[in-house]
């Protein structure tokens, strides 16, 4: 049985994906609102991060004190050879966390909340993956980012991801603010 939208609604917006763990730290210091979940409609659309696609990773980035950090669990077509993660979903996973952690500390910087107006969107200007081990596919990912510089429009985040304690990849993401010109309008 199909279910009726409601005026203004999208069939993504019903759609979770099982796949993606919420932290399980919760405190003074962890949001419990994901960054991507500010994003407006016209910016969630991307394939690592965005809420409203159906087929992307989904991913949900939050603050713990001063670092950004995420969780996703791979699964079995996510695999590169058996038991490790291919190397393309390592980098985008850095890639999206390390935006929308540049997004969330604009934002921070400029004493606004994520859901004010205008929003504040990065893009990737620059990534690098340094692989250090095998990523095991059996082990929820975890990803910290720390914001290295933040200057004008440009923040470089850098993203560590974790499988079972170990540090597997290392990533630097520069980001970009989205200049008005690429911006989406009403």
């Amino acid at each position: 049985m199909k279910h009726a939208l409601n005026r203004g609604e999208t069939p993504f917006r019903r759609h979770n994906n099982p796949f993606i763990r919420k932290p399980k730290q919760k405190g003074p210091f962890m949001t419990t609102k994901a960054f991507q979940d500010f994003y407006p409609d016209d910016y969630s659309h991307c394939y690592g991060c965005g809420r409203l696609n159906p087929h992307g990773l989904q991913i949900k980035s939050v603050w713990d004190k001063d670092e950004s950090v995420c969780h996703f669990t791979p699964q079995p077509y996510h695999m590169a050879i058996p038991g490790y993660v291919y190397g393309g979903l390592i980098a985008s996973l850095i890639d999206c966390h390390g935006t929308g952690t540049a997004a969330a500390a604009a934002y921070r910087e400029a004493g606004r909340p994520m859901d004010s107006q205008p929003p504040i969107r990065f893009v990737t200007a620059s990534l690098k993956v340094d692989y250090l081990r095998p990523t095991p596919i059996d082990a929820t990912l975890q990803l910290r980012g720390k914001v290295k510089e933040l200057k004008g429009r440009k923040v470089v985040v850098t993203v560590d991801l974790i499988a079972k304690d170990e540090v597997c990849a290392r990533g630097e993401v520069i980001a970009v603010q989205l200049p008005k010109s690429m911006m989406m309008s009403g």
